[in-house]
């Protein structure tokens, strides 16, 4: 039996006081790729905040990566956060450091001390998503895609369990959201768990995969053929 990653029943979202989604079932098994696709507002971006703490839990049964979002304390959640990779839409690089900084950055954020050892893991992730050659970049210097490709890497450095990418190709063309998508394919090939959201449906017919679908305050799963 695969090891279930991420876990809800009977989950209800909220946004503040208002309803996003409700009874919300879904498991997501380690090597899976997932997508949640909906329109926008539909609650694919809440179904993201609630898996990372950002919103919290309060009706239902929810577990991430070992952790139960019911019971989730303030304090828990960066040890949540070392255990996942997140990928937003708009990179959130730091503008004012190099690549090599910015994954420097998250290392030590993050606990690690051994400078040997950082370096070594900025130049593994870096290589993982062929952007070896740009450490000494700032981020103004490279194209979206690249940009996209330094977040997936700094996604990757602490060897996540699940990585959640919320419209990793949202504000990219598409032959780029191509090169990104063939990245985290790439990336699921060798083992790493991936739920992506989007509404980019071109990339989902180019590479199906398992699909779930937020519309009506209920997330469901598509038959691929329907999407």
């Amino acid at each position: 039996m695969s090891e279930i990653v991420l876990t809800l029943k009977k989950a209800t979202i909220y946004q503040r006081e208002t309803l996003v989604l409700s009874d919300v079932n879904i498991d997501v098994y380690k090597g899976d790729f997932i997508y949640l696709i909906g329109k926008t507002g539909s609650g694919k971006s809440s179904f993201m905040k609630t898996l990372y703490g950002d919103l919290a839990l309060s009706e239902g049964e929810g577990s991430v990566v070992n952790f139960d979002l019911r019971t989730l304390r303030q304090n828990d959640i960066p040890y949540l956060r070392r255990k996942l990779g997140i990928v937003f839409q708009d990179f959130k690089l730091l503008p004012d450091r190099s690549i090599y900084q910015n994954l420097y950055f998250v290392l030590k954020a993050t606990g690690w001390i051994d400078k040997t050892s950082m370096q070594e893991r900025i130049f593994e992730v870096l290589d993982k998503v062929g952007m070896r050659d740009k450490e000494a970049k700032m981020p103004h210097q490279l194209s979206g895609g690249e940009q996209q490709r330094i977040a997936i890497a700094r996604a990757l450095l602490n060897k996540p369990d699940l990585i959640l990418a919320d419209e990793p190709t949202g504000n990219l063309d598409p032959q780029t959201s191509v090169e990104v998508m063939e990245v985290l394919r790439d990336l699921n090939k060798n083992g790493n768990t991936i739920l992506m959201a989007t509404h980019d449906y071109a990339l989902i017919l180019k590479y199906p995969s398992k699909t779930y679908k937020c519309d009506g305050q209920r997330i469901f799963e598509v038959i691929q053929k329907s999407v």
